[in-house]
């Protein structure tokens, strides 16, 4: 069974899962809206930047993340002015390490999905004396939830999967920075594969179940439509 520390590895992984994800859906909507709508030259240039953690080894990222959330590093010094302590190894690193990793499992749904949209319904609505924001309100969002359903799937997994760059922002402080998948880790280096098998099967049907849900949603999606 869960001991307490795999329980607590549980609700941390939990609770920067969710955080992470409300956090990417609120900056990843407006950054997706701008790259699904806009015909600056820089678009190529951000799109890289955006779809770059798909391809970067984690572990490089981390080393990156955790030289700028440091002590010496441009972020850990802007928290430490401002009064407070440098991220790194902290839950608040977790989270800015985690909404920088799984920006383009998010940002690239609705982007596409904005995309999908065209200009047409926004034509019509602007036709009708609809603002800039309401128009993007009554007729993007809602047109755009498929995407906002994939989005929020895909960046809630992948954030649960997670592991070398929340090891290396992190470390494996139980109760704070400790997550699901380090613990599996430390388990298979205690050689205690029977809790490594356990924490390896909750995440692999958490995953599964996202998935299924994600899928039958899209399906009674293109039924609806069809």
């Amino acid at each position: 069974m869960f001991g307490a520390d795999d329980l607590s590895a549980l609700l941390v992984t939990l609770k920067l899962a969710a955080l992470s994800t409300t956090i990417l859906l609120l900056l990843g909507t407006p950054l997706a809206w701008w790259l699904a709508s806009t015909r600056s030259r820089v678009k190529i240039v951000v799109d890289a930047v955006v779809a770059l953690p798909l391809i970067l080894p984690p572990t490089v990222m981390g080393f990156y993340l955790l030289i700028a959330l440091g002590p010496d590093g441009p972020l850990g010094r802007l928290t430490q002015a401002l009064g407070g302590a440098s991220p790194a190894f902290t839950f608040t690193g977790l989270v800015i390490g985690s909404v920088v990793y799984s920006l383009p499992f998010v940002v690239q749904p609705l982007q596409d999905a904005f995309a999908a949209i065209g200009r047409r319904p926004l034509e019509v609505a602007a036709t009708l004396r609809a603002s800039p924001l309401d128009r993007f309100l009554t007729v993007s969002l809602p047109l755009a939830r498929h995407g906002y359903l994939t989005a929020l799937v895909l960046g809630f997994a992948h954030t649960v999967g997670e592991f070398g760059v929340v090891l290396m922002i992190g470390g494996s402080i139980p109760g704070e920075t400790r997550v699901l998948s380090i613990a599996i880790y430390d388990h298979v280096e205690a050689l205690e594969y029977g809790q490594a098998h356990l924490l390896s099967g909750v995440l692999l049907a958490l995953s599964f179940l996202m998935l299924l849900v994600l899928y039958g949603l899209k399906r009674r999606y293109r039924v609806a439509r069809a």
